[in-house]
C-alpha cells in the first residue's frame, strides 16, 4: 500500500509541477502582433475637389481618413498654372521635388490597405504624394491611387507609384468625379478591400 500511495504521489506531484508550468510560459509569452486589418484613406487637397471624393470612398469603405497637410501652404499664386514660376509648376518640373508634410500617421501598420486621393497636376500626381508614399514603409500593403482631374486620367501617377511603393501591391486606381455614386460604389467593392 505504502508503494502505491508513493507511486500516487509522485504521479500527482508530476502533473501539478507540470500545469504550474504550462500556466507560468503561458503568462510570459509576448502576445502576438495583431495584423493589420484597417483601411486608411489619405488625401491631399487644395480646392476642395479631392477632400469630397477621398471622403466619399472612405465612407463607403469605412475607413480611417488621414488629410495630408503640406508644411508650407499653397496659395493660390502657388497654384496659378497659367504662371510659368508657380510653386506648382516648379514642383512638377522637378521629379526630384518632395514638398515637406506637417503631419505624420502614427501607427501605420495598423493598416492593410491605403487608398492614396489627390488632384492630377501636369498629368501626374503632385510631388507631395511622392513624399507622403516614401515618408512610410509600405510593404506589404494595398495602395489604391485615386485621382480627381478635369481630363487626366491615373495611369501615369499609378505607374509613378508603383515605382515608388516598393514592396507594396499598387493597384491600378481609378478617377474620381466622373463616377455616378453607384458606379463608385461597385468600383469600391471591386476592389476586395
Amino acid at each position: 500500500m505504502k508503494k502505491f500511495f508513493g507511486a500516487f504521489l509522485a504521479a500527482l506531484m508530476m502533473i501539478t509541477f507540470t500545469a504550474c508550468g504550462n500556466s507560468a510560459a503561458e503568462k510570459n509569452s509576448t502576445p502576438e502582433a495583431k495584423p493589420a486589418d484597417k483601411i486608411l484613406v489619405a488625401y491631399f487637397s487644395c480646392t476642395g475637389n479631392t477632400k469630397a471624393a477621398a471622403l466619399e470612398v472612405a465612407e463607403i469603405l469605412k475607413a480611417d481618413t488621414f488629410e495630408i497637410v503640406p508644411a508650407q501652404a499653397y496659395t493660390s499664386d502657388d497654384l496659378n498654372y497659367h504662371a510659368e514660376n508657380c510653386r506648382a509648376n516648379i514642383e512638377q518640373k522637378n521629379s526630384a521635388a518632395r514638398p515637406e508634410i506637417k503631419n505624420k500617421i502614427e501607427n501605420i501598420e495598423q493598416y492593410k490597405a491605403i487608398v492614396v486621393a489627390f488632384p492630377i497636376w501636369w498629368g501626374a500626381e503632385p510631388r507631395i504624394i511622392d513624399t507622403f508614399v516614401e515618408s512610410y514603409n509600405l510593404d506589404g500593403k494595398i495602395i489604391v491611387p485615386v485621382c480627381t482631374s478635369g481630363g487626366s486620367d491615373i495611369q501615369t501617377s499609378a505607374a509613378n507609384l508603383k515605382q515608388l511603393c516598393k514592396g507594396a501591391n499598387v493597384l491600378d486606381g481609378k478617377r474620381l468625379g466622373i463616377l455616378s455614386k453607384d458606379e463608385l460604389k461597385a468600383w469600391v467593392a471591386s476592389l476586395k478591400l
